[in-house]
Protein backbone atom coordinates (compact mmCIF):
# COMPACT_ATOMS: atom_id res chain seq x y z
CA UNK A 1 0.00 0.00 0.00
CA UNK A 2 1.00 3.49 -0.88
CA UNK A 3 0.00 5.25 2.64
CA UNK A 4 1.53 3.50 5.28
CA UNK A 5 -1.07 4.63 7.65
CA UNK A 6 -3.57 2.27 5.70
CA UNK A 7 -1.73 -0.40 6.83
CA UNK A 8 -2.76 0.40 10.19
CA UNK A 9 -6.79 0.12 9.32
CA UNK A 10 -7.10 -3.45 9.44
CA UNK A 11 -9.16 -5.34 12.61
CA UNK A 12 -10.66 -8.38 10.65
CA UNK A 13 -14.34 -8.52 12.54
CA UNK A 14 -12.73 -6.47 15.87
CA UNK A 15 -13.50 -2.92 16.66
CA UNK A 16 -10.54 -0.81 15.64
CA UNK A 17 -9.89 -0.11 19.66
CA UNK A 18 -9.71 -3.58 20.37
CA UNK A 19 -6.75 -4.77 17.86
CA UNK A 20 -4.92 -3.80 14.89
CA UNK A 21 -4.21 -6.61 12.49
CA UNK A 22 -0.31 -5.48 10.97
CA UNK A 23 -1.24 -7.80 8.22
CA UNK A 24 -1.57 -7.76 4.48
CA UNK A 25 -5.38 -9.05 3.37
CA UNK A 26 -5.18 -10.70 0.31
CA UNK A 27 -7.06 -13.84 -1.66
CA UNK A 28 -5.18 -17.22 -1.45
CA UNK A 29 -5.52 -19.92 -3.87
CA UNK A 30 -6.46 -22.76 -1.51
CA UNK A 31 -5.26 -25.92 -1.29
CA UNK A 32 -7.01 -28.66 -0.08
CA UNK A 33 -5.53 -30.67 3.20
CA UNK A 34 -4.61 -33.79 0.83
CA UNK A 35 -2.28 -31.77 -1.35
CA UNK A 36 -1.01 -29.52 1.23
CA UNK A 37 0.35 -32.73 3.03
CA UNK A 38 1.59 -33.95 -0.32
CA UNK A 39 3.45 -30.77 -0.43
CA UNK A 40 4.67 -30.51 3.02
CA UNK A 41 6.16 -33.90 2.73
CA UNK A 42 7.89 -33.53 -0.40
CA UNK A 43 9.32 -30.95 0.35
CA UNK A 44 7.75 -28.83 -2.36
CA UNK A 45 6.38 -26.25 -0.33
CA UNK A 46 6.79 -25.07 3.23
CA UNK A 47 2.83 -24.99 5.47
CA UNK A 48 3.13 -21.21 5.52
CA UNK A 49 3.19 -21.01 1.74
CA UNK A 50 -0.42 -22.62 1.77
CA UNK A 51 -4.13 -22.34 2.73
CA UNK A 52 -6.43 -24.64 2.94
CA UNK A 53 -10.30 -24.07 2.94
CA UNK A 54 -11.78 -23.52 6.96
CA UNK A 55 -14.63 -25.47 7.20
CA UNK A 56 -17.53 -24.19 9.35
CA UNK A 57 -18.15 -26.69 12.14
CA UNK A 58 -21.00 -29.18 13.04
CA UNK A 59 -23.96 -28.02 15.13
CA UNK A 60 -22.86 -31.01 17.60
CA UNK A 61 -19.11 -29.31 18.03
CA UNK A 62 -20.83 -25.56 17.85
CA UNK A 63 -22.54 -26.57 21.09
CA UNK A 64 -19.37 -28.55 22.99
CA UNK A 65 -17.65 -25.20 22.01
CA UNK A 66 -20.73 -23.12 23.45
CA UNK A 67 -20.47 -24.96 26.76
CA UNK A 68 -16.49 -25.26 27.06
CA UNK A 69 -16.79 -21.49 26.81
CA UNK A 70 -19.80 -21.51 29.47
CA UNK A 71 -18.03 -23.50 32.13
CA UNK A 72 -14.29 -22.05 31.47
CA UNK A 73 -15.06 -18.00 30.96
CA UNK A 74 -15.25 -17.77 34.61
CA UNK A 75 -11.61 -19.45 34.74
CA UNK A 76 -10.10 -17.25 31.61
CA UNK A 77 -10.95 -13.86 32.77
CA UNK A 78 -9.67 -14.60 36.00
CA UNK A 79 -6.71 -15.32 34.16
CA UNK A 80 -6.46 -12.42 31.98
CA UNK A 81 -6.94 -10.12 34.76
CA UNK A 82 -3.91 -12.10 36.34
CA UNK A 83 -2.15 -11.10 33.38
CA UNK A 84 -3.68 -7.21 32.77
CA UNK A 85 -1.90 -7.00 36.40
CA UNK A 86 1.57 -8.56 35.65
CA UNK A 87 1.66 -6.94 32.47
CA UNK A 88 1.66 -3.57 34.39
CA UNK A 89 4.18 -4.75 36.96
CA UNK A 90 6.83 -6.01 34.49
CA UNK A 91 6.16 -2.95 31.20
CA UNK A 92 4.62 0.38 33.21
CA UNK A 93 1.81 2.07 32.39
CA UNK A 94 1.87 2.08 28.60
CA UNK A 95 2.39 -1.30 27.40
CA UNK A 96 2.26 -1.96 23.69
CA UNK A 97 0.58 -5.53 23.00
CA UNK A 98 1.69 -7.51 20.63
CA UNK A 99 -0.43 -10.43 20.04
CA UNK A 100 0.66 -13.59 17.98
CA UNK A 101 -1.92 -14.38 14.89
CA UNK A 102 -3.99 -16.00 15.38
CA UNK A 103 -4.22 -17.85 18.92
CA UNK A 104 -3.31 -14.83 20.63
CA UNK A 105 -5.48 -12.35 19.06
CA UNK A 106 -8.55 -13.49 21.19
CA UNK A 107 -6.25 -12.98 24.36
CA UNK A 108 -4.73 -9.85 23.59
CA UNK A 109 -8.20 -8.40 22.85
CA UNK A 110 -9.23 -9.74 26.39
CA UNK A 111 -5.94 -8.10 28.39
CA UNK A 112 -6.53 -4.62 25.98
CA UNK A 113 -10.24 -3.94 27.52
CA UNK A 114 -8.91 -5.71 30.76
CA UNK A 115 -5.85 -2.59 30.27
CA UNK A 116 -8.58 -0.03 29.51
CA UNK A 117 -11.20 -0.54 32.80
CA UNK A 118 -8.06 -0.16 34.56
CA UNK A 119 -7.80 3.78 32.71
CA UNK A 120 -4.11 2.41 31.08
CA UNK A 121 -3.44 3.74 27.61
CA UNK A 122 -1.99 0.56 25.79
CA UNK A 123 -1.95 -0.53 22.14
CA UNK A 124 -2.61 -3.69 20.57
CA UNK A 125 -1.46 -5.09 17.20
CA UNK A 126 -1.63 -8.75 16.19
CA UNK A 127 1.19 -9.84 13.65
CA UNK A 128 2.03 -13.03 12.36
CA UNK A 129 5.04 -15.53 13.54
CA UNK A 130 5.42 -18.72 11.40
CA UNK A 131 7.76 -21.68 12.31
CA UNK A 132 11.57 -21.98 10.64
CA UNK A 133 10.28 -18.36 9.50
CA UNK A 134 10.55 -16.51 12.22
CA UNK A 135 8.18 -13.56 13.13
CA UNK A 136 7.38 -10.69 10.60
CA UNK A 137 10.29 -7.85 11.56
CA UNK A 138 8.59 -5.58 8.79
CA UNK A 139 5.38 -5.79 11.02
CA UNK A 140 7.75 -5.06 14.10
CA UNK A 141 9.51 -1.83 12.68
CA UNK A 142 6.15 -0.37 11.83
CA UNK A 143 4.90 -0.80 15.60
CA UNK A 144 8.77 0.64 16.88
CA UNK A 145 8.48 3.02 14.87
CA UNK A 146 5.43 4.53 16.43
CA UNK A 147 5.84 3.16 20.28
CA UNK A 148 9.40 2.54 20.62
CA UNK A 149 10.83 -0.68 21.77
CA UNK A 150 10.76 -0.78 25.62
CA UNK A 151 6.96 -1.71 26.52
CA UNK A 152 6.80 -4.21 24.10
CA UNK A 153 4.99 -7.71 25.75
CA UNK A 154 4.23 -10.35 22.98
CA UNK A 155 1.03 -12.47 23.91
CA UNK A 156 -0.09 -16.20 23.14
CA UNK A 157 -2.71 -18.22 23.95
CA UNK A 158 -0.65 -21.03 25.54
CA UNK A 159 2.68 -22.84 24.71
CA UNK A 160 3.09 -26.43 23.39
CA UNK A 161 6.86 -27.61 23.13
CA UNK A 162 7.55 -24.27 23.73
CA UNK A 163 8.50 -23.59 19.49
CA UNK A 164 7.15 -20.39 18.90
CA UNK A 165 8.98 -19.05 22.28
CA UNK A 166 11.89 -20.59 20.48
CA UNK A 167 11.08 -18.81 17.11
CA UNK A 168 10.31 -15.31 18.93
CA UNK A 169 13.60 -15.62 20.66
CA UNK A 170 15.71 -16.52 17.77
CA UNK A 171 14.45 -13.87 15.77
CA UNK A 172 14.81 -11.24 18.22
CA UNK A 173 18.18 -12.14 18.58
CA UNK A 174 19.86 -9.67 16.89
CA UNK A 175 17.18 -6.92 17.53
CA UNK A 176 16.67 -4.70 20.49
CA UNK A 177 13.31 -5.87 20.57
CA UNK A 178 12.65 -7.52 24.01
CA UNK A 179 11.51 -11.02 23.29
CA UNK A 180 9.12 -10.84 26.55
CA UNK A 181 6.34 -13.64 26.40
CA UNK A 182 2.70 -13.51 28.14
CA UNK A 183 0.55 -16.93 27.84
CA UNK A 184 -2.60 -17.42 29.86
CA UNK A 185 -1.36 -21.75 30.38
CA UNK A 186 2.39 -22.35 29.64
CA UNK A 187 2.47 -25.87 30.40
CA UNK A 188 5.91 -25.85 28.44
CA UNK A 189 6.91 -23.48 31.30
CA UNK A 190 8.87 -21.41 28.46
CA UNK A 191 6.58 -18.14 28.77
CA UNK A 192 7.97 -15.07 31.04
CA UNK A 193 4.84 -14.12 32.06
CA UNK A 194 1.91 -16.91 32.76
CA UNK A 195 -1.39 -17.27 34.86
CA UNK A 196 -0.71 -20.89 34.93
CA UNK A 197 1.36 -24.00 34.15
CA UNK A 198 -1.82 -26.14 33.76
CA UNK A 199 -3.32 -27.00 30.82
CA UNK A 200 -7.22 -26.59 30.25
CA UNK A 201 -9.24 -25.77 27.28
CA UNK A 202 -9.24 -22.37 26.71
CA UNK A 203 -12.41 -21.69 24.17
CA UNK A 204 -10.74 -19.77 21.85
CA UNK A 205 -8.33 -22.47 21.46
CA UNK A 206 -10.39 -24.79 19.55
CA UNK A 207 -12.03 -23.01 16.82
CA UNK A 208 -10.26 -21.27 13.89
CA UNK A 209 -10.77 -18.04 12.22
CA UNK A 210 -13.85 -17.32 13.07
CA UNK A 211 -13.15 -17.30 16.81
CA UNK A 212 -10.27 -14.43 15.49
CA UNK A 213 -11.74 -11.63 13.90
CA UNK A 214 -12.38 -13.65 10.83
CA UNK A 215 -8.63 -13.77 10.02
CA UNK A 216 -6.93 -16.84 8.35
CA UNK A 217 -3.56 -18.32 9.14
CA UNK A 218 -0.63 -16.39 8.22
CA UNK A 219 0.48 -16.82 4.59
CA UNK A 220 4.14 -16.03 3.60
CA UNK A 221 4.42 -16.78 -0.25
CA UNK A 222 6.67 -14.44 -2.68
CA UNK A 223 2.95 -14.36 -4.86
CA UNK A 224 1.36 -12.17 -2.11
CA UNK A 225 4.32 -11.23 0.09
CA UNK A 226 6.42 -8.71 -1.37
CA UNK A 227 9.54 -6.77 -0.48
CA UNK A 228 8.64 -4.16 2.74
CA UNK A 229 4.94 -6.37 3.14
CA UNK A 230 3.92 -7.80 6.03
CA UNK A 231 3.00 -11.18 5.82
CA UNK A 232 -0.23 -11.92 4.10
CA UNK A 233 -3.85 -13.58 5.28
CA UNK A 234 -7.48 -14.11 3.89
CA UNK A 235 -10.39 -11.87 5.78
CA UNK A 236 -12.75 -15.21 5.77
CA UNK A 237 -15.60 -12.80 4.90
CA UNK A 238 -17.78 -15.64 3.85
CA UNK A 239 -17.94 -17.01 7.33
CA UNK A 240 -19.33 -14.04 8.80
CA UNK A 241 -22.63 -15.39 9.79
CA UNK A 242 -21.44 -18.20 11.69
CA UNK A 243 -18.76 -15.56 13.51
CA UNK A 244 -18.16 -16.11 17.04
CA UNK A 245 -15.45 -13.86 17.50
CA UNK A 246 -17.23 -10.94 19.49
CA UNK A 247 -19.67 -13.28 21.34
CA UNK A 248 -16.48 -15.63 22.88
CA UNK A 249 -14.84 -11.43 23.96
CA UNK A 250 -18.48 -10.62 25.54
CA UNK A 251 -18.89 -14.35 27.19
CA UNK A 252 -15.24 -13.30 28.94
CA UNK A 253 -16.08 -9.50 29.34
CA UNK A 254 -19.12 -10.58 31.45
CA UNK A 255 -17.39 -12.84 33.96
CA UNK A 256 -14.33 -10.13 34.50
CA UNK A 257 -16.88 -7.33 34.83
CA UNK A 258 -18.59 -9.35 37.59
CA UNK A 259 -14.98 -9.19 39.52
CA UNK A 260 -13.39 -12.57 39.65
CA UNK A 261 -9.57 -11.83 41.24
CA UNK A 262 -7.78 -14.18 40.75
CA UNK A 263 -4.93 -15.29 43.90
CA UNK A 264 -1.12 -16.31 43.32
CA UNK A 265 -1.63 -19.71 44.16
CA UNK A 266 2.53 -20.79 44.53
CA UNK A 267 5.46 -21.48 43.13
CA UNK A 268 6.46 -23.44 39.85
CA UNK A 269 7.89 -26.79 40.43
CA UNK A 270 11.35 -27.88 39.09
CA UNK A 271 10.39 -31.60 38.69
CA UNK A 272 8.03 -31.23 35.84
CA UNK A 273 11.32 -31.13 32.60
CA UNK A 274 12.37 -34.06 33.48
CA UNK A 275 9.26 -35.99 33.65
CA UNK A 276 7.91 -34.55 30.58
CA UNK A 277 11.18 -35.49 28.42
CA UNK A 278 10.92 -39.29 29.79
CA UNK A 279 7.40 -39.07 28.45
CA UNK A 280 8.01 -37.49 24.79
CA UNK A 281 10.84 -39.73 24.68
CA UNK A 282 7.84 -42.74 25.48
CA UNK A 283 5.22 -41.25 22.79
CA UNK A 284 8.48 -40.92 20.39
CA UNK A 285 9.16 -44.38 21.12
CA UNK A 286 5.44 -45.51 21.21
CA UNK A 287 4.81 -43.99 17.69
CA UNK A 288 8.41 -44.70 16.06
CA UNK A 289 9.05 -40.85 15.60
CA UNK A 290 12.58 -39.28 15.59
CA UNK A 291 10.93 -35.62 15.02
CA UNK A 292 9.39 -33.87 17.93
CA UNK A 293 7.94 -31.57 15.53
CA UNK A 294 5.71 -34.28 15.39
CA UNK A 295 4.33 -34.43 18.93
CA UNK A 296 1.60 -31.74 19.39
CA UNK A 297 0.85 -31.46 23.14
CA UNK A 298 -2.34 -30.12 24.89
CA UNK A 299 -6.22 -29.63 24.29
CA UNK A 300 -5.60 -26.81 21.85
CA UNK A 301 -2.34 -28.03 20.13
CA UNK A 302 -4.01 -31.63 19.86
CA UNK A 303 -7.44 -30.09 18.30
CA UNK A 304 -5.37 -27.48 16.05
CA UNK A 305 -4.16 -31.14 14.48
CA UNK A 306 -7.01 -32.44 13.89
CA UNK A 307 -8.76 -29.48 12.43
CA UNK A 308 -5.93 -28.53 10.16
CA UNK A 309 -4.13 -31.94 9.25
CA UNK A 310 -4.15 -35.65 8.63
CA UNK A 311 -4.30 -37.26 11.65
CA UNK A 312 -2.37 -40.45 12.55
CA UNK A 313 -3.61 -41.01 15.71
CA UNK A 314 -5.15 -39.36 18.85
CA UNK A 315 -4.67 -40.91 22.47
CA UNK A 316 -6.99 -39.50 24.54
CA UNK A 317 -7.87 -39.42 28.35
CA UNK A 318 -11.03 -40.52 30.35
CA UNK A 319 -14.20 -40.06 27.29
CA UNK A 320 -15.97 -38.50 30.39
CA UNK A 321 -13.94 -35.34 30.92
CA UNK A 322 -16.00 -32.50 29.18
CA UNK A 323 -12.44 -30.97 28.20
CA UNK A 324 -12.11 -33.51 25.88
CA UNK A 325 -15.52 -34.09 24.60
CA UNK A 326 -14.57 -31.87 21.01
CA UNK A 327 -11.61 -34.14 20.41
CA UNK A 328 -13.70 -37.36 20.18
CA UNK A 329 -16.00 -35.94 18.31
CA UNK A 330 -13.48 -34.31 16.25
CA UNK A 331 -11.53 -38.32 15.77
CA UNK A 332 -14.93 -39.91 15.21
CA UNK A 333 -16.13 -37.39 12.52
CA UNK A 334 -12.15 -37.33 10.49
CA UNK A 335 -12.10 -41.62 11.34
CA UNK A 336 -8.63 -40.96 13.58
CA UNK A 337 -7.70 -43.90 14.98
CA UNK A 338 -7.43 -43.25 18.88
CA UNK A 339 -6.19 -44.63 21.76
CA UNK A 340 -7.69 -44.34 25.36
CA UNK A 341 -6.13 -44.35 28.75
CA UNK A 342 -7.61 -47.88 29.45
CA UNK A 343 -5.80 -49.01 26.36
CA UNK A 344 -2.53 -46.85 26.78
CA UNK A 345 0.15 -47.54 29.43
CA UNK A 346 1.30 -43.57 28.78
CA UNK A 347 -2.02 -42.83 29.67
CA UNK A 348 -3.25 -45.51 32.37
CA UNK A 349 -2.39 -43.81 35.51
CA UNK A 350 -4.63 -41.27 35.20
CA UNK A 351 -7.62 -40.47 32.62
CA UNK A 352 -7.96 -36.63 32.70
CA UNK A 353 -6.07 -34.23 29.75
CA UNK A 354 -5.18 -35.10 26.12
CA UNK A 355 -1.41 -33.81 26.45
CA UNK A 356 0.16 -34.81 23.48
CA UNK A 357 0.10 -35.44 19.71
CA UNK A 358 2.20 -37.63 18.11
CA UNK A 359 2.63 -38.52 14.26
CA UNK A 360 4.97 -40.30 11.91
CA UNK A 361 6.73 -39.90 8.89
CA UNK A 362 3.52 -39.50 6.45
CA UNK A 363 0.95 -37.84 8.39
CA UNK A 364 0.61 -35.57 11.40
CA UNK A 365 -1.31 -36.66 14.19
CA UNK A 366 -2.08 -36.41 18.54
CA UNK A 367 -1.52 -38.48 20.93
CA UNK A 368 -1.54 -38.27 24.66
CA UNK A 369 1.18 -38.92 26.99
CA UNK A 370 0.83 -39.10 30.81
CA UNK A 371 2.72 -36.61 33.35
CA UNK A 372 2.38 -35.91 36.81
CA UNK A 373 0.57 -32.79 37.92
CA UNK A 374 2.78 -29.72 38.36
CA UNK A 375 2.47 -25.97 37.81
CA UNK A 376 0.96 -23.16 39.08
CA UNK A 377 -1.76 -24.51 41.86
CA UNK A 378 -4.57 -27.13 40.37
CA UNK A 379 -2.49 -29.77 41.17
CA UNK A 380 -5.41 -32.21 41.10
CA UNK A 381 -6.53 -31.53 37.63
CA UNK A 382 -3.66 -33.63 35.90
CA UNK A 383 -0.94 -31.14 33.73
CA UNK A 384 0.60 -30.81 30.18
CA UNK A 385 3.76 -31.81 28.53
CA UNK A 386 5.97 -28.97 29.34
CA UNK A 387 8.71 -30.25 26.38
CA UNK A 388 9.94 -26.69 25.66
CA UNK A 389 13.52 -26.70 26.91
CA UNK A 390 13.94 -30.46 26.17
CA UNK A 391 14.74 -29.94 22.65
CA UNK A 392 16.53 -27.43 20.51
CA UNK A 393 15.28 -25.25 18.36
CA UNK A 394 16.37 -28.12 15.36
CA UNK A 395 15.01 -30.47 17.32
CA UNK A 396 17.16 -32.06 18.60
CA UNK A 397 17.37 -33.26 22.32
CA UNK A 398 19.02 -31.10 25.20
CA UNK A 399 18.71 -30.49 29.06
CA UNK A 400 18.40 -27.50 30.96
CA UNK A 401 18.61 -26.48 34.64
CA UNK A 402 15.69 -24.35 34.16
CA UNK A 403 12.18 -25.65 35.64
CA UNK A 404 8.51 -25.44 35.02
Amino acid sequence: MSDPDARFAFSGSYAPEDVIFLMKPVRVELTSVADKERAIRSGRSHYSEMLSPEMIPDETYMRLYRAALARNAKRLAGDVGYLAGEILRTVGPQPVIVSLARAGTPIGVLLQRALRRRKVRSAHYSVSIIRDRGIDLVAMEAIINRHGDKNIVFVDGWTGKGTINRELRHALSGTVIPSRLCVVADPAGVADISATCSDYLIPSGILNGIVSGLVSRSVLNEQYVGPGDFHACMFLEEHSEADETMAFIEAIEAEARNGNPRPVTGSRSTTTRDASIRSIQNVMLQFAINDPNHIKPGIAESTRALLRRMPRAICLGDRGDQDLLHLYHLAEFKGVDMSTAEQNPATRRRKSRPLGGASGERREGVARPEFPACGVGDFGEGFSLPFGRGFGRDGSFRRSSRGC
